[in-house]
């Protein structure tokens, strides 16, 4: 018999293919362009504008009044912590203290945001990698917060109750028992999550190791939220630039080292459990008093830029407003936490798989609207 010869000399050839528009891993229209040599990817570029609606632009049409609600319109997962970053930035350019119940009911409702935020990502993190039952169990975790906020202002998604000076409406007579009924829920139901997933052997390979990002490189690409952090970069907005009535609580700030899919991962699982404690602070605490300040029916800034930085559930969303005195902004830039973490896509993917590209892109958590402006 003739002896078999094998032949090493494969030619390998580099060819494009395409990650969406509306592929269901992009979680929103983004198109990835992808080079891949056989399974390995050489470079990934993001196609961005499927779904930019000039809202910096409406912004600078409409009142500032207006702007709060454009605003939950980007980050639809982070609403309420987008209209308070507005109405922060109003209330600081006029000079104007709300009192201290708003300042209380907006935390609450901000961490009550992140958490619900936070599930719904931990829900398609598992079911993007194959997990589909977690995609059950984090909304139903997540409806019992939805439910808080219809009651409180009559929306689930985009919501409608911060405004300059303060809240539109007081809580709801039931807010203060029912979000302690969530709490007590919620606490049974987080180590549900390590056991169904973070524990799971398979999840794990698919994760520890994959998509490395280095401290330096997270401060480089100006990467914030649990992506800055999971990389030992402290950059936590609501520690550092406390606001509301961060100031008056106490929390850790979940930080890991490793950099990679894992740690993203882990970093949002502590931060569920710090939420928790920032709403057990404050829950029994909540000040007596007015939910808002008298303000005018026609807002105007004095002339001056005025900044504000909120902590939203993809890191730091930054308000930069320019006025000229009038009743519109001269310019408005939003500062949005998912661009920047978009642009390290292509650095910590090349070399990867494309089932790595899919876990990778589940921890950098994006949503598209809060890119595509």
């Amino acid at each position: 018999m003739e002896p078999i010869v094998v032949n090493n000399n494969f030619k390998s050839e580099e060819y494009f293919i395409n990650m969406g528009p509306q592929h269901p891993a992009t979680h929103g229209v983004l198109r990835l362009l992808l080079t891949i040599d056989g399974e390995i990817i050489k470079k990934v570029e993001p196609d961005l504008g499927y779904i930019h609606r000039s809202i910096e632009k409406m912004c600078e049409r409409d009142s500032y009044q207006q702007i709060v609600h454009l605003t939950d319109r980007m980050d639809y997962l982070s609403s309420n912590i987008n209209n308070e970053a507005v109405c922060l930035a109003v209330e600081n350019a006029l000079q104007l203290e709300v009192p201290e119940r708003v300042k209380v009911v907006r935390t609450i409702i901000g961490e009550l945001t992140r958490i619900a935020s936070h599930t719904l990502w931990w829900g398609v993190t598992g079911m993007d990698v194959g997990a589909f039952t977690t995609f059950f169990y984090g909304f139903r975790d997540r409806e019992m917060i939805n439910d808080i906020f219809e009651e409180t202002c009559g929306a689930r998604l985009t919501m409608n109750y911060n405004i300059p000076g303060g809240l539109m409406f007081d809580i709801h007579p039931n807010f203060v028992k029912r979000t302690k009924e969530f709490v007590a829920h919620f606490k049974t139901k987080l180590p549900e999550y390590d056991a169904l997933l973070t524990n799971n052997v398979i999840f794990q390979h698919r994760t520890k190791g994959v998509g490395v990002l280095t401290k330096e490189d997270a401060i480089s690409f100006g990467a914030s939220g649990p992506v800055g952090r999971a990389s030992g970069y402290s950059c936590d907005v609501r520690v550092h630039h406390p606001y509301s009535a961060l100031d008056k609580v106490k929390f850790k700030e979940a930080i890991r080292t490793e950099g990679d899919t894992f740690a993203r991962y882990k970093v949002r699982i502590q931060e569920m459990w710090e939420s928790l404690s920032i709403i057990e602070q404050l829950i029994d605490n909540i000040p007596e008093g007015d939910h808002k300040v008298a303000t005018n029916a026609v807002i105007k800034l004095p002339k001056g830029e005025f900044y504000q930085r909120v902590e939203t559930a993809r890191g730091e969303l930054g308000v930069y407003i320019i006025s000229t005195g009038t009743k519109n902004a001269h310019r408005v830039k939003f500062r949005s936490p998912g661009f920047s973490n978009l642009s390290l896509l292509n650095h910590i993917s090349v070399g990867s798989k494309i089932g790595d590209l899919v876990a990778i892109m589940a921890t950098l958590d994006l949503v598209i609207p809060d890119i595509d402006r």
